[in-house]
């Protein structure tokens, strides 16, 4: 593990740590207190030099700030190992350019962490659509809320961006895989609305696809903290002869307790144990990755044109 600033990197070791064959090998981090933190929470090792890391395993994982991706991925491509890389893939297209780049050269597969693709859900829908159930694609509306995740996520120099830098790209990587389609017209409006932060907290997204389809997206930090579910990703899909609607993370359950109070238990698909699993197969195979760096950079360059439309309060065209 190259860095354990992202949550989601306690889940993909957690994962990891319930097959036989693996071994996590060790963690390393800038942050010193962050990885001793972690290294005494998951109980693996922590390590000083992240070449000498690398060089002792088979695969690389990177979860660590939006902005360290690119140097993270840099070391382990080097050193010929394969990676899956925390979304988004990083906070400029340059650097996204740079990583795929040099993955190439040295014949490393680049995989990057776009859950939402794995549901079987989402995979469910792929197939009504292309069996014609829904007939002509008209229009689509999605929404990505979640709580405000706080910490390195609302330093803009980090993370590169608040909401909209979080959250469109879960949801532009989906509907790319559902649709067949690039995004190549897009509208963007956000502020900060609800928090005390340097980064947007509330972000709303219009957008025109390849396909000819017109497509909105609120990808706001607007869910309370006292709500018993962090978030959602949902795509309301309109045809000519039906609709779609897709709540990817509904499988849930509501418990009342009187030691935590209101929460709903996810019992659904476990995708980071899904996207490890692809990993694990990237590893000892070498195949492509199910979503690759070339998707991280397609939903970057949807991010980035949505920030340029709000900055030139026009609509931009993604090339």
């Amino acid at each position: 593990m190259l860095g354990i600033a992202h949550m989601h990197g306690y889940s993909y070791v957690k994962a990891l740590k319930g097959k036989r064959d693996v071994e996590i090998v060790g963690i390393y981090d800038h942050d010193r207190s962050r990885m001793a933190r972690a290294s005494t929470t998951l109980e693996v090792k922590s390590y000083d030099h992240p070449e000498e890391l690398v060089a002792a395993s088979d695969g690389v994982i990177v979860a660590s700030e939006n902005s360290t991706h690119r140097e993270f991925v840099e070391i382990a491509a080097r050193c010929g190992k394969h990676v899956l890389c925390e979304k988004p893939i990083a906070t400029s297209v340059e650097d996204a350019e740079a990583m795929i780049d040099i993955c190439h050269i040295n014949n490393v597969r680049l995989q990057m962490a776009f859950p939402v693709r794995y549901s079987a859900s989402v995979r469910k829908a792929k197939e009504l659509i292309k069996n014609g159930l829904l007939g002509e694609i008209v229009s689509l509306v999605g929404t990505n809320h979640g709580r405000m995740p706080g910490g390195w996520f609302v330093d803009p120099e980090l993370s590169g961006g608040g909401a909209v830098m979080d959250h469109t790209v879960h949801v532009v990587d989906t509907v790319r895989w559902l649709l067949d389609c690039e995004f190549k017209q897009v509208y963007a409006v956000y502020d900060t609305l609800i928090h005390d932060t340097r980064v947007e907290d509330c972000g709303l997204e219009m957008f025109r696809l390849s396909t000819g389809q017109y497509m909105t997206l609120d990808c706001s930090w607007s869910r309370p903290r006292i709500h018993p579910y962090w978030g959602d990703v949902t795509i309301h899909i309109v045809g000519t002869r039906g609709t779609l609607f897709l709540d990817i993370f509904n499988s849930k359950i509501e418990v009342s307790s009187s030691e935590k109070g209101n929460r709903w238990e996810n019992y659904g698909d476990d995708l980071d144990l899904l996207l490890t699993r692809e990993f694990l197969e990237v590893i000892h195979s070498g195949k492509e990755p199910f979503t690759n760096g070339e998707d991280g950079l397609r939903a970057l360059e949807v991010v980035s044109a949505a920030y340029r439309s709000f900055r030139e309060g026009r609509e931009i065209e993604i090339v």
